[in-house]
C-alpha cells in the first residue's frame, strides 16, 4: 500500500511539472508578442504584460516539486555523492524530515494570511488594465508548499524503503 502511495504521489507530481512546463513555451510567445506590439505598432497592454509574471510564477511555485523530483535543484555536493545508497537515504531521510518539511510547515503557516487577505478582498492589479487574479497568483505559494510536502513524503518513503531494503 505504501508503494502504491508513493507511485501515486510520484505521478502527480510528475504530471503537474510536465504540465507547467509547456507554460515557458506560451511565456515566449506572449513576451515575443508585448515586443512585437510595442516597438512595431506603439500598442501597450499592462494585462499581457502582467501576464507574463504570472506565467513565470506558476512554472517556478508549481515546477518546484517536479525539480525537486528529479534532483535538479542546485546542491553543493561534495561528500553525498560518494556516500553508499543507504547513507544517502539516511541524509534523504534526515534533510526531508528535520529541514525541509519544517520549512514547508513554517512558510505555509506564514504565507496563510497573506493569501487569506488577498481572497478577502478578491485583490487584483494596482495597474489600469491589469489582470484581475493577483489573489490566485498568490495561492500558488501554498500550492507550492502541498506539492513539495507531497514530494518530501515521497522521499521519505522511498528512503524508508531503501534503508529498510525493501524494493
Amino acid at each position: 500500500m505504501l508503494n502504491r502511495a508513493a507511485t501515486a504521489i510520484e505521478q502527480l507530481i510528475d504530471f503537474s511539472g510536465r504540465a507547467v512546463s509547456w507554460l515557458t513555451l506560451l511565456m515566449v510567445i506572449i513576451t515575443f508578442s508585448v515586443v512585437v506590439l510595442r516597438y512595431v505598432f506603439d500598442i501597450g497592454w499592462i494585462a499581457l504584460q502582467e501576464s507574463i509574471t504570472y506565467l513565470h510564477a506558476m512554472v517556478f511555485l508549481i515546477g518546484a516539486a517536479y525539480t525537486m523530483q528529479h534532483e535538479a535543484h542546485v546542491r553543493v555536493d561534495i561528500f553525498y555523492s560518494r556516500f553508499s545508497e543507504q547513507t544517502r537515504a539516511w541524509i534523504d531521510l534526515c534533510g526531508a524530515l528535520f529541514l525541509l518539511l519544517p520549512f514547508l510547515f513554517f512558510l505555509s503557516w506564514v504565507s496563510w494570511q497573506y493569501v487569506a487577505s488577498s481572497w478577502d478582498v478578491m485583490e487584483g492589479s494596482r495597474e489600469a488594465g491589469g489582470l484581475p487574479g493577483v489573489y490566485l497568483l498568490k495561492s500558488l505559494i501554498l500550492v507550492m508548499t502541498a506539492l513539495l510536502t507531497l514530494q518530501a513524503t515521497f522521499q521519505i518513503i522511498r528512503a524508508i524503503q531503501t534503508i529498510t531494503g525493501r524494493p
